[in-house]
């Protein structure tokens, strides 16, 4: 069979908001861009030879169409909405996070074409929960622009001090639990150092939450930044020593990809797919210590532990970092496997 050239691509729905998946949107985008290929987010476009649905949508007669007229249908999956079964945020909410899940999972089974996962852990998740069963699978890891997220640059890192960064584009309801374990990890990391660990935060944190946090770490040093630009980040990140993963049961977290691309080592529990990322040579994954799906706080010991032996060598794991973004998380590798992931499923 001969070999159909992707000359045009939808990326749908068009996300416009913080976090994650706007990110990987845009990114990507700009990636096919730059190999020739006309990127829109028109799923009606009469020459649409592929959409690729970044998660999920409330318009299934839009892909019902599509399907007729012949356009393959590919579908782009993280992790599910769990947290909400463990943490009451509210019936509306917890409706909405139900109601999502369904809808992702109906059409993986019967609308897509095929689908990407974003990590090894995410397709586990969603065929334990959903089956198997896929027409075509693949697993695709976030990539970032190493030329933005780089070791080299302005940075104001500090040399008298330790600085732990936590970067996350929502952290409120059960996600801030997150916050609250970076807040026992530093106050145990500054227990066993003689140089002062501060904590900075960067990412969209309700007033509530941070004025929780805030009163739970009256004893460290605490810095909010608030939600900043992809350059801000990559700048902030080559200001830390270590980035904290914070996020529990994260699907492919871009953070942690853009921080090794700074050079920036990375600690974290053993959660979701942070060991696929965080390899020994680029930080340290330590076992959680208790059942992360309840919610249950976690052993810091063995996080602080191995924070330290980063910290004494740390110019070798900033090393290990950026080599390791380099091998498997570059814009360019990421685009060459969806352009892959495109070509498969119309042959």
């Amino acid at each position: 069979m001969i070999a159909r050239a992707i000359k045009n691509v939808c990326l749908w729905p068009k996300l416009d908001s913080l976090g994650g998946p706007t990110s990987f949107q845009r990114r990507l985008m700009a990636g096919l861009r730059a190999q020739g290929v006309e990127v829109h987010h028109n799923p009606e476009d009469p020459d649409c030879q592929v959409i690729l649905l970044i998660g999920g949508t409330r318009y299934l007669d839009v892909l019902w169409r599509a399907r007729r007229r012949g356009i393959r249908i590919l579908q782009r999956l993280d992790g599910m909405n769990w947290l909400h079964r463990r943490r009451f945020m509210g019936l509306r909410y917890a409706l909405r996070a139900e109601y999502a899940n369904l809808n992702l999972a109906f059409i993986r089974r019967f609308l897509a074409d095929g689908v990407i996962y974003q990590s090894q852990f995410a397709r586990t998740w969603w065929q334990r929960v959903y089956g198997g069963g896929e027409r075509w699978q693949q697993v695709i890891y976030n990539g970032v622009d190493l030329a933005t997220f780089a070791p080299y640059g302005m940075h104001e890192r500090p040399a008298d001090r330790w600085r732990v960064m936590v970067v996350e584009g929502h952290l409120r309801g059960g996600s801030a639990l997150g916050l609250e374990n970076a807040i026992h990890f530093v106050r145990a990391l500054q227990a066993q150092e003689t140089r002062p660990v501060e904590l900075w935060i960067a990412g969209d944190v309700p007033e509530a939450e941070r004025a929780q946090v805030t009163s739970l770490a009256q004893d460290v040093s605490l810095t909010w930044t608030g939600v900043v630009s992809a350059q801000r980040i990559a700048y902030l990140d080559r200001s830390a020593h270590l980035l904290f993963s914070a996020e529990l049961h994260p699907a492919c977290p871009n953070a942690v990809i853009e921080a090794l691309a700074c050079g920036l080592p990375v600690v974290g529990f053993d959660t979701g797919a942070l060991a696929e990322i965080v390899v020994p040579s680029t930080g340290r994954v330590v076992p959680y210590g208790a059942d992360p799906w309840r919610l249950q706080p976690p052993r810091v010991e063995p996080l602080v532990t191995a924070s330290r032996e980063i910290l004494a060598g740390w110019e070798a794991f900033s090393r290990g970092a950026r080599q390791r973004a380099e091998a498997a998380f570059g814009l360019e590798m990421m685009t060459t496997r969806y352009l892959e992931a495109f070509q498969a499923i119309l042959e």
